[in-house]
């Protein structure tokens, strides 16, 4: 698969990505893309182009499968990230994480604040970072303001797994990894999560592991 020439304009290297076929590969932690931040949009892409790279990051979140993908992490240092989750999870887990299910859509120039104090933790994982999940501690509930990919306003309140998402995702657009704001003795490779430490809440896992929780 071709790289886009990094010197070339952002427009034609999308373009060149999106040539290349679909989905589109995800960037791996350690790459200088997911740490240098995200550059605001403002008509880099004419609409078709946008259309084009928004549904190829439709594509990609899907097929790895995840609920959330920023544009960093397939190489386009654009602050746009999409988002979505159906949410298929016990009722325990539901109740306890606050997950429930969210549409398909597109955050563009996104950025979010705390609402309250209240702050969750609970593992989380990455597509930049295959394998493994942490613990993260993250404000329980956020306002997300910023635009869709029509330009129009989103201003809106989050709460539970869905905060945690757009945190996340985010979070992505600034160079941030979730690993920077993990509790690293949670660090558990998927293995380890399947055989041990499945409950809806991490209060075993920080037990036998020695991390503390909020």
């Amino acid at each position: 698969m071709g790289t886009p020439d990094d010197r070339a304009p952002l427009a034609e290297r999308v373009g060149q990505l999106l040539d290349d076929g679909l989905p589109l590969t995800i960037v791996a932690a350690g790459d200088p893309v997911l740490r240098r931040g995200t550059e605001p949009f403002d008509g880099q892409l004419e609409p078709a182009l946008l259309a084009r790279f928004v549904e190829a990051l439709r594509i990609t979140m899907r097929a790895a499968p995840g609920v959330g993908l920023a544009a960093p992490q397939v190489g386009v240092e654009l602050r746009i990230a999409v988002i979505e989750d159906p949410a298929p999870v016990p009722e325990e887990v539901r109740l306890v994480r606050g997950r429930v299910p969210q549409p398909f859509r597109v955050l563009v120039n996104p950025s979010y604040e705390p609402v309250g104090d209240a702050r969750a933790a609970f593992f989380e994982g990455c597509l930049s970072v295959p394998g493994w999940q942490a613990v993260v501690t993250r404000p329980a509930e956020v306002r997300l303001t910023g635009q869709d990919e029509h330009g129009r306003a989103l201003d809106e309140v989050f709460s539970g797994w869905p905060a945690r998402i757009v945190q996340h995702e985010t979070d992505h657009l600034d160079g941030v990894l979730y690993l920077d704001r993990a509790e690293l003795r949670s660090l558990s490779s998927n293995q380890a999560m399947a055989e041990r430490w499945g409950r809806p809440t991490p209060e075993e896992a920080a037990r036998a592991l020695g991390f503390e929780l909020p």
